[in-house]
């Protein structure tokens, strides 16, 4: 048996014709840059995740590098964030000449720990006032704890820019001054919220594609002004942006397929749930061979009875023991399986000479070593996921 990583045919199959037929509309109607397309996605983005609103660009990378360039950041500054994450939030922050301060995550989520968080800002006060961002990333499709995070920030008035290119839809929880939590979504609970677009998102386009949210309005008049070339009104360029449009290809691409993006994301939850009762019979577990994901809102103290989409699950993320070992098993097997990610970005060779190479954060270099990411797609059938923790199985056990 095949299983791919991710299948995207599956997906475009009932929304061929309709994909199409909106692609044929753009080209014939020769409006290619911005224009009404892009507004209309914008619009039904800001409605879906509940934000005022809703600025497109050109890519999830140029969503961060927008919104970090609209709130100042520059050379100088500090952006704090997590050692565990695809390169763009890193890539964004040293492309303007600021520097990354890290805080190692959470073994459970993956997501950077608001205690080492607060440790940090804590004992260095010089430190904290260099701090011009905090950056928190949902990784994985589970937000960050935002309320503790936020909590924070506002204790130091920094500002919260969310990396929630892997969690659109993503539910959070805040806790409110009587202690009543308050359900949000991924990227509406700080400054702004970047999402991605890229095909293998949950909401993936067929080329790149990014968005940033936000309540504020002189900010997202800020950001739609650089996504321009910094032209407002066109020629007259009091900022420098850049070129970080939205193409409406991509947003009417974008627009059909956010019709369909919660019942994609319950079937996730769907497979999740099956693979985390499969692994619990086939005794790898018990082995402690693989440790499949645990919320970090799942917990009787913090979660209600009925959840919303507190995890989307844009992968699904084992720890192994002989984790290489067991890639390289599963791809002789037909199983695509992936490693998010294999070098923490502290230990990339981008930062050597900076003094980052030599720093330690042991919960992300762990991660780094032991966990990988197992097909989760909404169209996997439960014979295919049967299959993969089978194989999984008998790798350890025989």
């Amino acid at each position: 048996m095949k299983v791919p990583l991710l299948d995207l045919k599956e997906q475009l199959v009932p929304l061929r014709h309709e994909i199409m037929a909106a692609v044929t509309e753009v080209i014939d109607s020769t409006g290619y840059i911005m224009g009404p397309k892009v507004e209309a996605f914008e619009k039904n983005i800001a409605s879906y995740c509940g934000s005022k609103h809703a600025i497109g660009v050109a890519s999830g990378t140029d969503a961060l590098l927008v919104s970090l360039m609209a709130l100042g950041v520059g050379p100088g500054d500090l952006v704090m964030t997590t050692p565990f994450t695809f390169f763009a939030t890193l890539g964004s922050i040293l492309r303007l000449g600021a520097k990354p301060l890290f805080v190692d995550i959470d073994p459970v989520t993956y997501n950077i720990d608001p205690d080492l968080m607060s440790r940090v800002l804590a004992e260095d006060e010089k430190l904290a006032k260099k701090v011009k961002v905090i950056l928190p990333v949902h990784l994985y499709g589970q937000c960050a704890d935002m309320s503790r995070i936020k909590a924070l920030a506002d204790q130091y008035g920094i500002p919260v820019l969310e990396d929630a290119a892997q969690a659109i839809g993503a539910a959070c929880p805040l806790v409110d001054g009587k202690n009543k939590r308050i359900w949000r979504k991924a990227g509406t609970i700080g400054a702004a919220g970047c999402f991605s677009f890229f095909p293998s998102k949950n909401l993936g386009g067929i080329g790149d594609g990014g968005m940033i949210v936000t309540d504020d309005d002189k900010l997202a008049e800020t950001m739609k002004i650089i996504r321009v070339h910094g032209g407002a009104p066109k020629y007259h360029h009091a900022i420098i942006g850049g070129n970080f449009r939205l193409d409406p290809i991509q947003a009417v691409v974008l627009d059909i397929k956010l019709k369909h993006l919660p019942g994609w994301h319950a079937a996730r939850r769907e497979n999740a749930d099956l693979y985390n009762t499969i692994f619990e019979e086939s005794g790898v577990i018990a082995e402690n061979k693989v440790s499949t994901p645990v919320g970090f809102y799942r917990s009787a103290a913090q979660a209600e009875a009925t959840l919303p989409d507190y995890h989307i699950y844009n992968q699904y993320v084992i720890r192994a023991a002989e984790r290489d070992s067991l890639l390289e098993f599963l791809g002789k097997e037909g199983i695509g399986a992936e490693i998010y990610y294999p070098i923490p970005l502290h230990k990339q060779k981008c930062l050597a000479g900076m003094g980052y190479n030599e720093l330690s954060f042991p919960e992300s270099e762990k991660a780094a070593k032991e966990t990988m990411a197992l097909p989760i797609y909404p169209e996997l059938t439960d014979e295919m996921q049967q299959y993969v923790v089978d194989r999984i199985a008998a790798f350890y056990l025989g």
